[in-house]
């Protein structure tokens, strides 16, 4: 995929070019993708194909075990060199290359950004503030293995003697949603005599559905929490540690053999009864939604096996490594992000579907939630000002094939720009090939009508009713990207996940935004905190809120009979 050298027009030198201005909109390349924006408007897919016969070359990489395929994006030569060009003035391989370095770049926090770190190589030399963090790491890595293969092995055991058949992981945003995710994915590298579920909800109806019919004596929980804080995590600790010391006659001692923490706070996990020794650490340059790979994901490694976690993580350093050394007009990532602001915030689209083709792959879109939106939704630049454009894609989605019966009708005859991305995979798992062949002919047919449509004339030709045809045109000229995956394993599954946090950089750098904190979550805790003494309290003299949360806090009372 290749696409001309970024053009610095005549303001002067690249560094010249690259001079903060008051807004994103005041780039060059931003004022030229508005204009160029007005005409590719006009220019359908169609178009596009018919006008290049080596579009479908032109516009596709091939690289890290999948072929990328970007040509049927509503996109040119030209939109590809003015993306170049407004990444250039935004910096961007300066900003890859200084979150590698461990700089600072979470502004807010004061906090390097160092996720790549857990899955570099041994050799790497990584600083932060004068000290290589690349040991810590694998010392962290080391110890996962060898708790994961106790496990495994039955060498762990319970209070009572007998061996672990149940692994619960109890956490909540990026504690669940990766582990969760990563482990659907890898089903069939799993140790199917093991159990592994989830629990993340404060509703004690998901609890209760989890443990039924468990026993407790074979039963392990891991507790993931950074801060040993989080009002959902400790909940359903709480709850866990008393069913399991039901079993027990309230033994305490119980609790070391059937719990671990991933946790930096020892104070705080000793107190709830797990030895210090069985608490996995990770640190403030990890954030939640970028954890899978830390000790966030040791209920995934007990799942999948130590080597299959590593193999993992290589898929990860392979994405990191292109990311930061392919030039962008074959960097998968950055050419996702940069189409990516393309529709954003010059084609006028505000939601992105993900659309996996794998049932292994079912819990994707929820986690690609996660990053995107908790990552992107910001409203101030990296200074603090407000911006004065759009941020953040909303980012949806449903396996193949079931959103078909669902969704699709929108996506073919809707009014809305919703751009695409569909996954798919060459080699099945599953010995029924015929239905992996059915599936992914429904991949590539999908992504053909969504970018040719049926006009009248077609329909009109195949003998449709003249009365329907208004109802059966499909105007086609929906973008799709398509992710061919040679096949679903350990490390493609890590090269996957690697793809979309650095899309979601990438993005992030072109918005100007932190990409790596998230004040807005830290509200609604802090809110909750206080209205929920409000809603058990016996009696509530005065309550400072709006009229309409305080009556809805007066019904709930009423209704749980407090008054």
């Amino acid at each position: 995929m290749s696409t001309p050298a970024p053009d610095n027009g005549t303001h002067g030198s690249p560094a010249a070019s690259r001079a903060e201005p008051r807004s994103r909109k005041d780039l060059p390349a931003w004022r030229k993708l508005e204009e160029h924006a007005d005409r590719m408007g006009e220019t359908t897919l169609r178009v596009l194909f018919d006008s290049d016969p080596e579009r479908a070359s032109a516009f596709a990489v091939e690289d890290l075990g999948m072929y990328a395929d970007f040509a049927k994006n509503r996109i040119n030569a030209e939109t590809l060199a003015l993306l170049a060009e407004l990444a250039e003035q935004c910096g961007l391989k300066e900003k890859i290359d200084a979150m590698f370095s461990g700089e600072k770049i979470n502004v807010s926090e004061d906090r390097a950004v160092l996720h790549t770190a857990l899955r570099a190589s041994r050799q790497t030399t990584i600083e932060l503030d004068g000290h290589d963090v690349v040991p810590e790491v694998h010392e962290v890595l080391e110890k996962m293995a060898g708790f994961a293969t106790a496990v495994r092995s039955g060498q762990w055991k319970g209070h009572t003697g007998q061996r672990i058949r149940n692994v619960i992981n109890i956490g909540i945003g990026g504690s669940d949603l990766g582990p969760r995710m990563a482990y659907q994915a890898l089903h069939p590298f799993t140790d199917r005599d093991l159990r592994l579920e989830f629990v993340s909800n404060i509703d004690g109806a998901e609890f209760a559905e989890t443990t039924h019919g468990l026993d407790p004596a074979e039963t392990l929980f891991i507790v993931s929490s950074k801060s040993w804080r989080t009002l959902e995590t400790l909940t359903n600790a709480a709850t866990a540690r008393e069913w399991t010391l039901a079993a027990f006659d309230g033994d305490a001692s119980a609790v070391a053999r059937h719990f671990v923490a991933v946790s930096t706070n020892t104070e705080g996990v000793t107190e709830f009864g797990i030895d210090s020794a069985n608490m996995f650490g990770f640190w403030d340059w990890v954030g939640g939604r970028y954890s899978v790979d830390s000790a966030v994901g040791l209920s995934l490694m007990v799942g999948i096996g130590p080597e299959n976690f590593t193999e993992m993580l290589g898929g990860f350093h392979d994405v990191d490594e292109h990311f930061r050394t392919t030039p962008l007009e074959r960097n998968i990532p950055a050419l996702m992000g940069l189409i990516s602001v393309w529709y954003n915030n010059f084609m006028g689209a505000q939601s992105q579907a993900v659309l996996p083709y794998s049932n292994y792959l079912s819990h994707l879109p929820a986690y690609l939630q996660q990053l995107e939106m908790e990552s992107n939704g910001k409203h101030v630049t990296l200074d603090g000002a407000q911006v004065d454009y759009q941020t953040g894609q909303i980012i949806w989605g449903q396996p193949g094939t079931n959103g078909q019966h669902a969704f699709y009708q929108l996506l073919h005859q809707g009014t809305k720009l919703i751009p695409c991305d569909f996954i798919a995979v060459v080699e099945p798992f599953s010995h029924l090939e015929h239905q992996h062949d059915l599936l992914n002919a429904s991949v590539f047919a999908q992504t053909e009508g969504l970018a040719f449509g049926r006009s009248e004339q077609e329909l009109r030709d195949a003998g449709s009713p003249e009365e329907q045809i208004p109802h059966r045109v499909c105007k086609g000229n929906q973008p799709t990207t398509t992710l061919l995956l040679d096949r679903l394993d350990p490390r493609s599954l890590g090269t996957l996940i690697a793809l979309y946090e650095h899309k979601v950089f990438t993005e992030g750098v072109v918005w100007d935004v932190d990409s790596f904190d998230q004040w807005g979550v830290e509200l609604g805790k802090l809110l909750a905190d206080t209205i929920a003494g409000e809603l058990t309290a016996e009696h509530v003299a005065s309550m400072d809120h709006d009229g309409s949360t305080t009556e809805l806090i007066r019904r709930y009372r009423t209704g749980r009979g407090r008054g």
